[in-house]
């Protein structure tokens, strides 16, 4: 980049405006506040009190020692390399603003300086450990045990009951176990998110040497000569040396403006941290390029001084999280309320008429099991150890999630908005046609022809043209290599035409040679909303002075300027046609409609066009101002009048194999797929026919959108009732299904300009639509529009004219090769293929079904069935037929790993094949799901397990009739012939019995709800896709640890357990079977008649 490029004063570097990149960042700005954690608001007011301080002291100009000591902005208020010239920087940092550092500076750098790297915030462990041991449920235990405590002494003296003390010092223990469990899952999550980050792409282009290079961002140094460009992010703090006229920065994430501040090369305060020829770590490039010495790295720069003086902000919750926390108040409330009901009963009536039948202490440790019982303290471990396991299989795919709970969001999203370039295509372009008049040729024999023919003046415009109005450059380190295999430093588009410029006709000339022979006067590079880029050039020598002639002979006093863009764009700026022999023709209707058939073929193909103009400009047209000022920009602009077409070329971009199944799978999963693109709407709608986007070869365009008309006329294939299933859709009547007819959209960024809100009603009922010729502002008004309409929004993208959607979208999914920018404002990035999106939302999906798995397992054994034995101990008069031990041990020991073993379930063969979940309507918990947990599975479990305690009884000659309203009886020496130590044996092992059969009922509950529909012989969990050995391992330590609890003699006497008589081991496991049986019975009268009441209440 020459010094004419760059600014040199304070009005000079005064840069263009670009309204719509400013308009798009403040519609923006609501989703992106909601995004924005409390760290980044403290950043904000972190960096205006460093600001404001900066400037006082400057003001003041002295300090006192005290005031140093601690002070974060003393080295900012002295800082002077914002004032100096470039030439001094270079000195003050000893480094070559040419050359960049040298080879043998870097190491001693690196023992000075470090890693560019923040170090990471002080672990705030008192406060952590706090919530780890008080944080939660734990609470609740904490006050249970603590009741326990108290129940045991002084409320039970002067017998104290050893059972309550136990139950004490067991609630503790499990506060003591929740609390190390949660430490190891913060750590663990921890170290899976660092690595998911290690993963993300953070490279810098320097020059070192004189060689330009890509590093790691974390190995940049003081001293090194970074080169910035659009989509950056700006990786250390950065002073400015050379930048192009339209070099913009968003600093929003520092001063929470969304005003784009202007790059100069000059300062423009006296503060450091608000002058303009400053990039600041972890601002993003908008629009333009720049070259600049990094002067701060790591802590030293303003991003890791605001690290020091922030602290870390309160997370909010996710949908997730509220929905684990509306299940847990759900059952709390059931809990609380059944806990005070018996409260009050027994103050009101068991009480005064059978004192002796439960003492305070007892029925305190009565309700306390209750509480207790009803909570799930498995959920919390469950829902932690999904996340992370997702996040694991994610990883596998290449799948980053910046946040785990991101995952939760797609299995909701139903309207997926991608961009094309570099998204659904491969980014890998090349030029495949020329049309250097009306007849267009493929680039291989426009090759051949400019070696065999030298008088076709028009192609070595053309390839000059291609190679000097062009952003990109070869890597010198593969200029020895063909072409082909050149590595290049540019975006696909510019690299497609530098190969293109470059093979053309080598022998006549080389892109270096061209660019090596000429002096860039002045540039405005490629951007969305111009969709053009225009280059001013000055020969420097008479060899390619001639070169450029065509009707007249230029000098080296002479400019020439080139515009290259969309030929709908800048084709009415021009006059005149470059004819064969570089002569000049005027641009006749006849010639402009020859152009565009071209353009419409290729377009048609799917295949980009650009149109490459010029004009010469003698000395007495050029401005009396320095280039870089913003009234050159004006007349620059003004200059591209009149100019003279040389040629067009057609640039392809293979779609990636996998687009058109992933396409098709996310079809079938009810996700409607969009296309948002910058091209012209024909080139679009072929690619989206090749993708599989859109299934009609004529679909409809703006003039089929009739305001005046209902939905149901202009889309046919809007459904005409609400459907909330596949097999809703699969057996709807006649009338309900969708009509035939057309269902494709294609619409272009002029088309959305004119749209009302009844037109964009209709646009969002279509099934396929391509939006093309889009900006930033417009992709962002896609999103929004969908929004309004309660869809779910992910946005694919890889640009920095993505950001502003990206951000808006509920998902938004970045492109790992895409730019910084993008790539900030995404939630998730797909480092490797674009199919992985459907890898993601499987997961999201998964996340839910198996979280829902989990409750159904959880609910029959952990709440109905230990609710039931208090309520027969205190309305009926009879023993409690589990203990309140037993429960606990159920909840706490027993349920936690075959529940665990449930996370680890993979998709059922129809999870992509369901309609997407509605946030507001389809929640963790319904009543469909209580109604399997507690009216099926549930009441299987409790009466099975009610009749094996009864029938025990029996067996010992105490019938159900002597054992209901027996109250204080059934202990009493005597009662029915036998001591009271005897009928407490009996109790005891009743309780076993009904414990055992609780245990065993779980394996058929687990294996039930492995699945929602389908069959065990469908989703066998012995081999195939849906294998899960750890359901097994599961059910066996479930067992160990009942054994333990009834065959350890020491655990006996304390706990009062007792082993269970051998009869009593094997009818459990018919009851097991009955479960299972009875639920697989349930699945197939759902798969067998899906529209019948079972289907309809069905989870």
């Amino acid at each position: 980049m020459s010094s004419g490029d760059m600014n040199k004063s304070k009005e000079q570097s005064t840069a263009i405006h670009f309204p719509e990149i400013e308009t798009k960042y403040d519609m923006a700005s609501k989703k992106h506040l909601e995004r924005t954690s409390t760290v980044g608001s403290q950043a904000i007011i972190a960096y205006r009190t460093l600001s404001i301080t900066v400037s006082e002291n400057q003001a003041k100009g002295t300090k006192t020692k005290k005031e140093k000591k601690n002070d974060l902005t003393e080295d900012l208020s002295s800082v002077n390399y914002h004032k100096i010239s470039p030439a001094q920087l270079a000195q003050q940092y000893r480094t070559n603003i040419e050359q960049g550092l040298a080879t043998d500076q870097i190491s001693a750098r690196v023992k000075e300086y470090g890693k560019n790297r923040i170090s990471p915030p002080p672990n705030q462990w008192p406060k952590k450990i706090f919530n780890y041991f008080f944080g939660g449920f734990c609470t609740l235990l904490w006050i249970a045990s603590i009741i326990c405590w108290i129940s045991w002494k002084p409320l039970g003296e002067p017998n104290p009951a050893p059972l309550n003390l136990t139950l004490a010092i067991i609630l503790m223990a499990v506060v003591f176990i929740q609390a190390f469990f949660n430490a190891w899952q913060d750590w663990s999550t921890g170290r899976v998110m660092d690595s998911i980050n290690n993963m993300l792409p953070t490279q810098s282009l320097v020059v070192r040497d004189g060689k330009m290079m890509t590093i790691d961002a974390a190995d940049l140094l003081p001293g090194d000569l970074l080169h910035l460009k659009m989509g950056n992010k700006v990786p250390a703090d950065v002073r400015l040396i050379q930048v192009s006229d339209d070099l913009k920065f968003d600093r929003s994430v520092l001063t929470g403006e969304s005003e784009p501040i202007p790059g100069t090369v000059d300062a423009t305060d006296e503060n450091v941290l608000e002058t303009h020829n400053v990039a600041l770590m972890g601002t993003h490039v908008l629009n333009g390029l720049g070259v600049g010495v990094i002067v701060s790295i790591g802590d030293t720069t303003l991003m890791g001084r605001i690290a020091r003086l922030s602290s870390r902000g309160q997370e909010t919750r996710t949908t997730l999280q509220v929905e684990i926390f509306r299940f847990v108040m759900i059952i709390a409330t059931l809990a609380i309320v059944v806990g005070l009901v018996c409260l009050i009963t027994w103050l009101l009536w068991l009480r005064r008429d059978y004192p002796t039948f439960l003492s305070t202490s007892a029925a305190l440790v009565a309700i306390i099991s209750v509480l207790v019982a009803f909570v799930p303290e498995g959920m919390p471990v469950a829902v932690t150890l999904c996340l992370t396991i997702i996040a694991r299989r994610m990883q596998k795919h290449n799948v980053v999630c910046k946040v785990l709970t991101t995952v939760e969001t797609l299995g909701s999203v139903n309207v997926l908005c991608s961009d094309k370039t570099g998204t659904l295509t491969e980014n890998k372009m090349y030029v495949s046609d020329v049309s250097a008049g009306p007849d267009a040729v493929t680039s291989d024999a426009c090759r051949k022809m400019c070696k065999d023919r030298t008088d076709l003046i028009q192609l070595t415009q053309l390839q000059l043209a291609s190679g000097l109005c062009n952003g990109s450059h070869f890597d010198l380190e593969t200029i020895h290599l063909d072409v082909a295999k050149r590595s290049v430093f540019g975006d696909a588009t510019d690299s497609a035409i530098l190969r293109f410029a470059e093979g053309m006709n080598p022998a006549l000339v080389t892109v270096g040679t061209m660019r090596a022979d000429t002096e860039k006067i002045f540039e405005i590079p490629f951007n969305s909303k111009n969709k053009w880029m225009m280059t001013i050039m000055r020969p420097t020598g008479v060899s390619m002075a001639h070169m450029l002639s065509t009707t007249s002979e230029l000098t080296s006093n002479d400019w020439v300027l080139y515009c290259k863009g969309a030929p709908d764009v800048i084709l009415n700026r021009c006059s005149k046609i470059m004819l064969a022999d570089g002569s000049e023709a005027d641009l006749t209707e006849k010639r402009i409609e020859s152009l565009m058939d071209v353009q419409a073929r290729w377009a048609h193909e799917g295949k980009r066009v650009l149109l490459f103009t010029r004009r010469v400009i003698h000395p007495d047209q050029m401005p009396n101002r320095a280039a870089g000022s913003s009234s050159f920009t004006t007349w620059a602009t003004s200059m591209m009048s009149d100019l003279v077409v040389i040629g067009m070329v057609a640039i392809v971009d293979p779609p990636r194999p996998e687009t058109a199944e992933t396409v098709e799978t996310c079809r079938k999963a009810g996700i409607r797929f969009f296309m948002v693109t910058g091209d012209f709407p024909a080139t679009a709608a072929a690619i989206a026919r090749q993708v599989g986007i859109f299934s009609t070869e004529h679909p409809h365009t703006i003039q089929d959108l009739d305001p005046t008309k209902p939905i149901e006329a202009v889309v046919p294939y809007e459904m005409t009732k609400q459907v909330d299933s596949i097999e809703d859709i699969e057996t709807a009547h006649e009338k309900d299904r969708p009509h035939p007819g057309c269902k494709s959209l294609v619409l272009s960024g002029s088309d959305m300009i004119t749209l009302n809100d009844a037109q964009w009603e209709q646009v969002c009922a279509y099934e396929e639509i391509v939006f093309a010729r889009t900006s930033p502002n417009q992709k962002l008004r896609i999103i929004k529009e969908f929004q309004k309409r309660e869809n779910v929004v992910a946005m694919t993208g890889d640009g920095v004219n993505d950001a502003p959607s990206l951000k808006a979208a509920d998902v938004g999914v970045a492109i790992g090769s895409g730019s910084d920018v993008a790539i900030e404002a995404a939630d998730m990035i797909l480092l490797d293929k674009f199919s992985s999106i459907v890898a993601a939302v499987e997961s999201g999906r998964l996340v839910f079904d198996n979280l829902k798995k989990v409750i159904i397992y959880l609910l029959p054994a952990g709440s109905w069935s230990e609710l039931w034995p208090v309520i027969v101990n205190i309305y009926m008069g009879g023993p409690q037929t589990l203990s309140s031990f037993q429960m606990i041990v159920i909840c706490i020991l027993n349920d936690v790993f075959p529940s665990l073993s449930l996370m680890m379930e993979k998709p059922e063969a129809d999870l992509l094949t369901r309609p997407p979940r509605r946030p507001k309507k389809d929640r963790l918990v319904n009543a469909k799901l209580l109604l399997q947990a507690y009216g099926f599975i549930g009441l299987m479990e409790m009466l099975s397990s009610m009749f094996m305690f009864f029938y025990y009884m029996a067996e010992q000659g105490i019938p159900p009739s002597k054992v209901f309203m027996s109250f204080t009886n059934l202990t009493t020496d005597g009662y029915m012939g036998y001591s009271a130590d005897q009928l407490n044996e009996f109790i005891y092992t009743g309780q076993s019995i009904y414990y055992i059969n609780l245990i065993i009922c779980q394996w058929g509950n687990v294996l039930s709800s492995r699945t929602r529909t389908r069959s065990i012989l469908q989703a066998n969990p012995f081999y195939g896709h849906n294998k899960n050995y750890y359901i097994f391992c599961a059910m066996v330590i479930s067992l160990a640890i009942a054994l333990i609890i009834l065959y350890i003699p020491g655990i006996q006497d304390v706990l009062f357990t007792r082993p269970v008589p051998v009869k009593y081991w094997f009818i459990p496991f018919g009851w097991a079977a009955m479960i299972l049986t009875m639920d697989e019975l349930r699945k197939l009268i759902i798969r067998s008649f899906p529209r019948s009441f079972v289907a309809k209440i069905a989870w």
